[in-house]
């Protein structure tokens, strides 16, 4: 069934009523072809989610009425942010595409030393505003209650600060020899670091990877680096690999 996420002032609670409008409207219409009578899911994000039916067809509105109220429980319990280095051409895109339907919760792009994409003030507002138009069809796609924010672009050491909100901060380093991912989750597991509510922060670097003066320089703040295996990922692969490794290990996957 064909989902849309809503603003709140959407839904009208007294006449227990949604507006369709705007591209969503226009979707519903012109690509969908919906008829009166045609039942679709509508959610806030925030916490309601219900499921709708047509009751009136106008130009790029839709008036639907609530059939039934439904329950929120596609998200995943622990909160995980990804930070991904800017990457070149577009495969930023790929990564909140396909993140959002794996289950991330936040994406924060930064820059950082070996980052090649030339940063423009002037596209940063419209090509946000992209990101974000991308991972709300991604989530309405994979059927989230929640569509993930994606922040404006960050400096390296923006993105260092923000380790202090999360309970686990972890960075992707290809040279990391030690520390492998999986026994890491496993660990923060043990330590009651990946329950319910939890956030963990998983920063993947550029396509040239990272600096060993910026694997110091996170890890003095708080981050721990990580490895994803043997084999060198592309860093558009590394944020989809992590994500679906920790969901996994932590029963999101059907474990």
């Amino acid at each position: 069934m064909q989902r849309y996420f809503l603003p709140p002032e959407q839904f009208q609670q007294a006449t227990q009523t949604v507006t369709i409008e705007g591209d969503d409207g226009h979707h519903l219409q012109r690509v969908m072809r919906a008829q009166i009578g045609d039942e679709v899911i509508c959610s806030n994000g925030v916490n309601r989610e219900v499921r709708v039916r047509i009751t009136e067809l106008d130009k790029g509105r839709v008036i639907a009425e609530v059939v039934e109220e439904l329950p929120m429980h596609a998200e995943a319990a622990v909160q995980v942010w990804v930070a991904q280095s800017l990457p070149k051409g577009d495969k930023m895109e790929t990564v909140i595409q396909k993140g959002t339907e794996i289950g991330a919760a936040r994406f924060l792009p930064f820059l950082s030393e070996r980052t090649v994409v030339q940063y423009d003030a002037k596209k940063e507002a419209k090509r946000t505003e992209r990101w974000q138009k991308i991972a709300k069809e991604a989530a309405e796609q994979a059927h989230r209650n929640r569509v993930p924010e994606v922040e404006g672009l960050h400096t390296w050491k923006q993105l260092l600060q923000r380790a202090k909100e999360a309970d686990v901060a972890w960075i992707c380093y290809e040279k990391e020899d030690g520390q492998q991912l999986k026994p890491a989750i496993r660990d923060a597991v043990a330590a009651g670091k990946l329950g319910s509510g939890k956030k963990v922060l998983l920063v993947v670097g550029p396509e040239g990877g990272f600096s060993e003066q910026e694997i110091q320089q996170a890890e003095e703040v708080g981050f721990r680096s990580v490895s994803l295996g043997a084999r060198i990922l592309r860093t558009e692969t590394a944020a989809m690999v992590g994500l679906t490794c920790l969901f996994y290990e932590t029963g999101e996957m059907g474990g």
